[in-house]
């Protein structure tokens, strides 16, 4: 289930993540790739440091308040995000994540996440790519835009051709383990929260709540 997340940041925190990323430092991202992944990734990701920590507070807030992303990856544990940025022949290739990441806390990555923090006026290429059974998606979103995607799956970034290009990315553990089982959750979810705002609460209502309910209780990860 790929699910773009419109306006996830409003203007204001747009422009205080600019402002700390412009006075940020950054290192080479192969810190941060896996042994099949260094030779093609290419791009400097944040150092760690107060700007870093301060662009993830705000970050986590967004997504904190955001139904969307809640409902869609009923999330158990968020990592930190990584702060991305791709200059002129910088992209990142074919590849999948890591199933587990390590670090203060060990998790497994169930969900993916892109946050797109650049004008994509301001440059050229750079395209998220995710590879489905049916063919391939591109993203290439307005700034304070995110994606959210199955990390099973390949996915690229293409080549920068001018301009610079930033981007937020971090990884879920949800509470719902299987992809088929969260997009289950998240259509019944959907098809009560469509009645309760047009009808109230009806008995529909209530059915598709006991179901959504019952089906958390089965599947839930705790």
């Amino acid at each position: 289930m790929i699910i773009p997340l419109a306006n996830l940041l409003n203007d204001e925190e747009i422009s205080t993540l600019e402002n700390l990323i412009k006075d940020a430092s950054f290192e080479d991202g192969k810190k941060t790739a896996g042994w099949h992944a260094r030779e093609i990734k290419n791009n400097q990701q944040m150092a760690d440091g107060p700007h870093q920590q301060k662009i993830n507070q705000i970050l986590q807030t967004a997504i904190g308040g955001n139904e969307l992303f809640q409902i869609a990856s009923m999330p158990r544990q968020i990592r930190s995000f990584l702060i991305s940025r791709s200059t002129e022949g910088g992209g990142y290739g074919t590849h999948v994540d890591n199933a587990i990441m390590m670090g203060q806390q060990m998790s497994r990555t169930d969900i993916s996440m892109t946050v797109f923090l650049s004008d994509p006026e301001t440059y050229e290429g750079g395209n998220l790519v995710l590879e489905e059974t049916s063919g391939e998606r591109s993203f290439r979103m307005p700034k304070g835009y995110a994606v959210i995607y199955p990390s099973t799956t390949l996915h690229r970034v293409e080549p920068v051709t001018s301009g610079v290009r930033h981007v937020a990315c971090t990884w879920i553990q949800s509470r719902i383990r299987h992809a088929e089982q969260r997009e289950i959750l998240f259509d019944l979810d959907t098809a009560r929260r469509e009645i309760f705002k047009k009808e109230g609460k009806t008995h529909t209502f209530d059915l598709l709540s006991k179901s959504h309910a019952n089906l958390i209780r089965q599947w839930a990860d705790i």
